[in-house]
């Protein structure tokens, strides 16, 4: 499957030819200065939460695309009231949907809407499809529910947030891939913002001293997981 990284935790992946997009946030990252973003495509784009570093260009990016705006009851329902209609609302359960069975999981964060509307209940989603299997966690700190992840799928790979403080750091995603029994890991969430600022080097040499694999993204890079 490949992987195409827009910054913070914004990402697609091509996967059997659908695209799916997570949480649109280009506009108003720095680093993510050179993405436009009306050449993103999306045949999905999937949302793990409300807050504004994850849905801040939702909106245009679903009108443009018409593509299916997956995300938790509350968001769908903010959605629908600005105009955007082709949607699914979830909570946590799973759903049979054509490219797969999509598992929307629980995430140990918060949630609110920029406008400050209810975010509903934060989580990360499960893939499970013909092509491949993937794990994306949403905003999170290390929680043993991950221990679940491999009832619904092996996964390939899993997009996991490294950047610490608001979520996860690097020490807590090694110990979340023992969790879900998956050492092909990307790194998520990271040198946004002075908070979540991470040493590469280090991180890179801590998955490796696990016998892990971890991928830092590069803005705008497209690669192979």
């Amino acid at each position: 499957m490949e992987f195409t990284y827009y910054g913070q935790s914004c990402f697609s992946i091509n996967l059997g030819g659908k695209i799916f997009l997570f949480d649109p946030f280009i506009n108003g990252n720095d680093l993510a200065k050179d993405i436009d973003i009306d050449s993103i495509s999306a045949d999905y784009i999937l949302v793990s939460h409300g807050h504004g570093d994850h849905v801040g260009d939702l909106i245009p990016i679903a009108k443009r695309t018409n593509a299916l705006v997956i995300s938790n009851f509350e968001i769908i329902t903010w959605l629908q009231a600005q105009g955007i209609t082709h949607v699914h609302p979830m909570n946590f359960g799973s759903y049979d949907f054509d490219f797969g069975t999509l598992t929307y999981m629980q995430a140990q964060h918060s949630s609110c809407l920029p406008d400050g509307a209810n975010g509903g209940n934060p989580g990360g989603f499960i893939l499970k499809s013909d092509p491949g299997n993937f794990y994306y966690s949403g905003d999170t700190s290390l929680m043993l529910d991950m221990q679940l992840v491999p009832y619904y799928a092996k996964v390939d790979v899993a997009i996991l947030p490294v950047g610490g403080n608001f979520t996860m750091n690097v020490r807590d995603a090694i110990k979340a891939s023992d969790f879900i029994e998956c050492n092909n890991i990307v790194g998520v969430h990271f040198d946004t913002f002075g908070y979540i600022k991470i040493d590469h080097e280090k991180s890179l040499k801590m998955f490796a001293d696990a016998g892990k694999k971890l991928l830092l993204p590069i803005v705008g890079q497209t690669y192979t997981v």
